[in-house]
C-alpha cells in the first residue's frame, strides 16, 4: 500500500512539468528564459532602435556589476542568509581604491587588488557577525551597508572619484571589461562574467565547501550535528559575496567615468531580484548560478529597455519592485507545493 502511494505521488504533475527537458532545466529557470526572450522582443517591436548593437552593449555593461554581485549573493542566500550590503560595498571599494590611485599615486594594479580586498574584508565582517556573533543576517548586513556607505564618503571627503580614462597610461584596466577596436566595442567583460559564473557554479555544486553551504540552507541543525564547522562555511559564503562585490566595483569603475560617494544603495535589489528570478530559494538550500545569470540579464534588459518605451528611472524602480515580489511569490509557491507533495 505504501509503495502504491509513493508511485501516485511520484506521478503527480502535468505534461509540461513532467517533460524531461523541463525537468532537466527547471520550471522557474525555463520561465526565466522565456521571459528574457519575450522582453527583448517586446522592447524591440515597440522601438526598433532597441535592437541596435549599441543597446546590446549597454545590456551587457549593465549586467557586469549586477551579475558579479548577484553571483556572490547567491552563496549567501543559498546558506539561508542575505547580504544587503553588496551595493554600497561595491561603491565603497571603487571609491577608496580609485582615490588611492588618482590622489595618492597608488599603482593601478595594486589599486585593483585593494578594491577586491576591501570587498572581501566587508564580507568577512558580515560572516563573523552572522556566524559567531549570531546576529540576524538582515541586521548584520544592513549595518554593513550603512558603514560602507559612510566610509566611502569619509575617505574621499564626500568628493567624487574619477578613475583613469581609457587611452591614458593608467587606463588599461578598462580593457578588462571593454575594448574599442576601430570604433567597434568588444564586451570583454561578458567573457569574464561567464568564466566567473562557471567557477562559481563548480564551487557551489561540485566542491565540499559548496555542498556544505547548500546544506546549511537546507538543514542547518542536521549539518551542525553531522560535525561540519557551520560557522566556518557560513562565513565563507559571505566572504565570497563580499569579494565579488569588490570585483563588481572594478566593473563599475571600468564602465562609468565618475563614481559618486554615498551611492550603491538600491543596487543590491537588482542583484537579489536576479538571484530569485533565476530560481535560487530565498529560504536557502538551493542555488543556481546559471539561473542567477538569467535573472540578471532580465533585470539588465528591463533597465535598458524601459527608456526606449518612454519610461524613466522611477518607472524602472517600480518594475524592479514588481519583478522582485513576483519572483519571491513564485519561490514561496514552489516551496509550498513541494510540502503538499
Amino acid at each position: 500500500m505504501a509503495n502504491k502511494e509513493k508511485k501516485e505521488v511520484k506521478g503527480k504533475g502535468n505534461a509540461f512539468t513532467n517533460n524531461p527537458i523541463v525537468k532537466s532545466i527547471g520550471t522557474q529557470k525555463l520561465i526565466a528564459v522565456l521571459a528574457l526572450v519575450v522582453l527583448y522582443l517586446v522592447f524591440g517591436l515597440i522601438n526598433n532602435a532597441f535592437w541596435s548593437s549599441a543597446t546590446l552593449i549597454n545590456i551587457f555593461e549593465a549586467s557586469y556589476y549586477i551579475g558579479l554581485m548577484a553571483i556572490g549573493v547567491t552563496f549567501a542566500i543559498t546558506s539561508d542568509g542575505i547580504d544587503l550590503s553588496i551595493g554600497t560595498v561595491m561603491m565603497c571599494s571603487a571609491l577608496i581604491s580609485g582615490s588611492l590611485i588618482t590622489k595618492h599615486n597608488c599603482p593601478v594594479w595594486l589599486g585593483l587588488i585593494i578594491c577586491i580586498l576591501i570587498g572581501a574584508i566587508f564580507g568577512a565582517m558580515n560572516g563573523l557577525m552572522v556566524s559567531y556573533m549570531k546576529l540576524p543576517p538582515f541586521i548584520a548586513t544592513l549595518g554593513t551597508m550603512m558603514l560602507s556607505k559612510g566610509l566611502g564618503s569619509v575617505f574621499t571627503k564626500a568628493q567624487s572619484v574619477t578613475w583613469p580614462q581609457a587611452g591614458t597610461e593608467n587606463g588599461w584596466f578598462r580593457s578588462i571589461f571593454k575594448i574599442n577596436v576601430d570604433g567597434v566595442i568588444i564586451p570583454t567583460g561578458f567573457i569574464l562574467l561567464m568564466v566567473i559564473a562557471v567557477v562559481a557554479s563548480i564551487l557551489l555544486n561540485k566542491t565540499r565547501p559548496g555542498r556544505y553551504i547548500v546544506s546549511l540552507g537546507s538543514n542547518y541543525e542536521a549539518t551542525r550535528l553531522s560535525g561540519v564547522n557551520v560557522a566556518k562555511y557560513r562565513t565563507l559564503a559571505y566572504i565570497i559575496s563580499g569579494t565579488l562585490s569588490g570585483l563588481a566595483g572594478l566593473a563599475y569603475a571600468a564602465i562609468y567615468s565618475t563614481i559618486l560617494p554615498g551611492g550603491g544603495g538600491g543596487m543590491e535589489l537588482d542583484a537579489i531580484a536576479g538571484v530569485v528570478i533565476g530560481g535560487t530559494s530565498m529560504s536557502g538550500g538551493y542555488g543556481t548560478i546559471s539561473g542567477t545569470l538569467l535573472g540578471v540579464f532580465i533585470m539588465s534588459v528591463l533597465k535598458t529597455g524601459l527608456p526606449f518605451i518612454g519610461l524613466q528611472t522611477h518607472y524602472q524602480q517600480i518594475a524592479t519592485g514588481i519583478v522582485l515580489v513576483l519572483a519571491v511569490f513564485m519561490d514561496v509557491w514552489n516551496r509550498n507545493k513541494k510540502k503538499r507533495v
